[in-house]
């Protein structure tokens, strides 16, 4: 029977292993590679990383990068296999092939949409020749069939209509 007396608590390692770790079931060292990275309380972030790429690529890649660069290059990893894991053909260029078709249809509707308003604006200006120049607009009054006169007022460019107002439908 062995005797444990001797090892005080101080001396055993008591901190939580790293996902990466705890599911390749292995003993996570204090300067573990993939410890800063996979978290104990994210073990699906290192699981989808780990079917797609496996374990091994994993810490290669991080060993032949710069430490500032490594978590960024885990996001990259776990955002590329997730994307692979939804669509293993294509993976995350599917997604962005999706996203730039969307684009493309999204810039061909603003086209139509400006070439509407140039249209609108292009008509505005023509029944704009179509009004009388000789004679101001404020000088015309209109009855309608209740007898509430219509006015135009040019310096406000303003209809009214007995109490109510409008802009100009030309302005």
């Amino acid at each position: 029977m062995a005797d444990y007396s001797s090892c005080s608590t101080e001396n055993r390692n008591l901190f939580t292993p790293c996902a990466a770790c705890k599911f390749l079931r292995r003993r996570c060292l204090e300067d573990c590679l993939l410890k800063p990275y996979f978290p104990p309380n994210e073990p699906m972030k290192f699981i989808v990383a780990h079917k797609i790429f496996g374990a091994s690529n994993i810490i290669k890649v991080l060993k032949d990068l710069p430490a500032t660069q490594r978590g960024d290059a885990v996001n990259s990893l776990v955002y590329e296999a997730n994307a692979r894991m939804r669509d293993p053909i294509y993976g995350s260029a599917g997604v962005i092939s999706h996203l730039h078709d969307q684009m493309t249809k999204l810039q061909a509707q603003v086209a139509l949409a400006q070439a509407q308003i140039s249209n609108l604006q292009s008509q505005n200006a023509n029944l704009m020749t179509l009004i009388p120049k000789q004679q101001s607009l404020s000088d015309h009054h209109y009855k309608f069939q209740n007898s509430t006169p219509l006015s135009y007022d040019d310096n406000t460019e303003i209809w009214h209509l007995g109490d109510t107002t409008w802009d100009s439908f030309w302005s």
